[in-house]
Formats: C-alpha cells, structure tokens, sequence
C-alpha cells in the first residue's frame, strides 16, 4: 500500500514561489504536504509500533496484524463516504470536521489505552478522519497544472515523516511509552488545523465545457470508463507488488548474507533512496515528459526486480533494493498524475486512497501465501516484476489517451 514536525519541515521547504506550480496556491500545497504527512504517520512507524504493541500490551502476531488491517482498512474506506460528499460539501468544512475527529480520536487513544477491542473502535473512527484528510490531500494535488511536481512533494512529505518518525519513535517510547504516540499525533493534527483553509472551498466539483462536449457525450463516458479502469487497474498492480516485495525484503537480505542488524541498516539507507527517487520526481515534475518518466522509473522497477529474483550476493542485494526504494517513490508521482488527468470530478482520484489500500493489504497477504504454498522468493520477485509490467502498459494507455 503504502514523520511528526519533519512534517512541517517538508512543508515549510516548499512554501516559497518557486516551490508551488504555476496556478497552484502555496496555501494549498502547505496544507496538502503537511497533512498528507501527519494522518498516515502511525501506518509509516508500523514496524516500531508493532513491536512497542507486543512489549508494552502484550498484543500477539495475529492481534498486532488485526490492529494495523483496521487502521489501514479504516484509513482505505474513508474514500467510500468522500463520493457522496466531493465536489457538494465545502472542502474547508469537510477538512475542519475531520481534523476535529483525528485529534479527537488520538488524545481519546491516549488517555484510555482502553483494552484490544476498546483500542480498534477508537483507531477506527480516528483513522476515518485521517483518511478523509488524505483524500483531499490527493484530490487537490490533482487540481494542480504541474501534478507530477506536487504529487513528489506528497510522497518526499510522508517519506521523510516516516524516516524521522522511525528514528525517534524508539527513545520516545523507552520514555514515555505508546501513549507518547497518540499524544504526538493529536497536537500534529491542531498544529495543522489553520492549514484547512489551504483546501478549496469548490474542490471536486467537474467543470463542463457544454456544447461539443454534450454532443460527444456517450463516447466520452466510455473512454472515461475505460481511462478509470486502467488507472484502478494499474494502481492496484503496483501496489500488490510493491507491498509483497517490501514485506519480505529482510528476508532476501537473509538470503543474502545479512544478518539482522546489517538488514535493518540496509532498508533503512533504502528508505533514504526513496526519499531521494521522490524529490527527484518533483524536481523533474513538468521539465521531462510524463511518458518517458514513467517508461524509465518502470524499467528502473523491472530491472531492480529481476535482480532481486537472481538472488545475488551481499553488494548485488544492496543494489537491487536500494534501486527497487528508489524507482517505487520516482515512479509513484507520475503514475497519480497520469491518473488526475483524466480525472473531471476528483472522484477517481479521491478512490485511489482506497484503491492503494487495498493493494497495501492484499500483496503481502498474496505473497505470504505462495511462500508458504512452497513458491520460491526467486519466483515471487519475478511475478512482482510481470505485475509490474502489466501496471505499466494500463499507465502507459492512460497517460497517451
């Protein structure tokens, strides 16, 4: 599928008139940025959460992976509500109520700490909150004429938040314990809430050119359809790749040669490159064609994959996964973008919140399952790699529609 003040940090490098695309209010890109940092921070410290879960209330494996599915799936289906409201509803309002829930939510978390069953209801209706936040996140990004550029600064946001994030998190909970999390996110979110007023008030509301359009309505509905299909089609077999890679990255490191502490030094210098494959996509963003971004960072995707599949040694794994971490957060910004273009109501974006989610969900799920089938991690990064072909060919379709 798929950190704290760094958050504002990532904003506040943006916020100059360079930084926001042409037509497109440094309000808005602040506001989007930040945001879209804050409300997925606790799915970006996953690993650290799930281990402080396990030792501070004893949560076992299956307890600890139910809490993450409601968080994510809460998160995910935000978006079915977003399709009554986009577009009738002042954005501004929506943002304000759900801001409110996703502080309410946390600081309630916080003083509870009820018990597992009490915990999910309370993740659950926070994570609704955060997810509606991050649909206008991802709906105003659309809006923007330079999509590719502010879609890398939604990523390089939220990647740079999970890497400080993961990095703290560990001497924040020897202090202070879980609470210390949920307290974190709450104040996040007030600090944020002027911030709404960066959404715009009429966001997702389809313009109509009336006249020709009318008169070619029908087969515009149909290739619209079409264009959906293979943006939904394509976004979830990237990201049913992606998550089954990920997951099981440590255990191709193992496969390798690395011992545990040298994997997780690994993955997270990974990281690193993702944050470096993200900022270059919003520093290329309108400079380079789309298609060719997208042909490049695929095949950058492909070739990683297929390393990966060879089950190399110690240096060919470092290279393959540091490639794989920076083609995945490269390529993301111009598969959104190629998406928001045919994208008239904001609806179709606004479902790819969903649509990621499903996918975060879904590939680890399908990729545990063949490995425990007796399928090979050779087997399992060569079909990642096809799916990942088949994403790039629907991308392609879409982006020269």
């Amino acid at each position: 599928m798929k950190n704290p003040s760094p958050s504002f940090a990532a904003a506040t490098s943006v916020d100059s008139a360079d930084a926001a695309p042409r037509g497109f209010a440094n309000s808005t890109l602040r506001s989007l940025v930040v945001f879209a940092a804050i409300t997925p921070l606790l799915l970006l410290v996953a690993p650290a959460v799930a281990a402080q879960l396990a030792v501070q209330l004893g949560l076992s494996a299956s307890q600890i992976g139910t809490y993450f599915f409601v968080e994510l799936g809460a998160f995910s289906c935000a978006t079915l509500p977003s399709l009554l409201w986009l577009g009738r509803v002042d954005a501004r309002r929506v943002a304000a109520v759900a801001t409110a829930v996703f502080c309410v939510g946390n600081f309630a978390t916080a003083l509870a700490m009820p018990g597992f069953a009490g915990l999910l209801v309370l993740r659950t209706f926070t994570a609704l909150g955060g997810g509606t936040l991050m649909v206008l996140c991802m709906t105003s990004a659309a809006t923007s004429t330079n999509r590719d550029r502010v879609y890398g600064l939604w990523v390089v946001g939220q990647l740079v938040a999970g890497a400080v994030g993961l990095f703290l998190l560990p001497h924040v909970f020897a202090g202070y314990g879980l609470r210390a999390l949920y307290v974190v996110l709450g104040v996040l979110g007030l600090c944020a809430a002027p911030l709404v007023r960066g959404f715009d008030p009429a966001l997702g509301r389809a313009k109509h050119a009336g006249g020709a359009v009318a008169a070619a309505k029908a087969p515009n509905a149909a290739r619209a359809a079409l264009n959906a299909a293979l943006v939904i089609g394509g976004v979830l077999a990237f990201y049913v790749a992606i998550g089954g890679v990920w997951t099981f990255a440590s255990k191709a490191a193992a496969l390798a040669g690395f011992d545990a502490a040298h994997t997780g030094e690994v993955l997270a210098a990974a990281s690193v490159m993702g944050i470096v494959g993200a900022g270059c996509a919003s520093l290329i963003g309108g400079r380079l064609a789309r298609l060719a971004m997208l042909l490049a960072g695929y095949a950058i995707l492909a070739v990683s994959l297929a390393g990966l599949a060879t089950q190399p040694g110690t240096t060919g794994y470092v290279a393959a996964v540091f490639a794989f971490k920076f083609a995945w957060t490269f390529v993301l910004p111009f598969i959104l973008a190629a998406a928001a273009k045919h994208d008239r109501s904001g609806r179709l974006v606004a479902s790819l919140n969903f649509v990621i989610g499903a996918g975060l969900a879904a590939g680890p799920l399908i990729a545990g399952v063949l490995l425990d089938a007796g399928a090979s991690l050779a087997a399992l990064f060569a079909g990642a790699a096809a799916i990942c072909v088949v994403s790039c060919l629907c991308l392609l379709r879409v982006e020269r529609a």
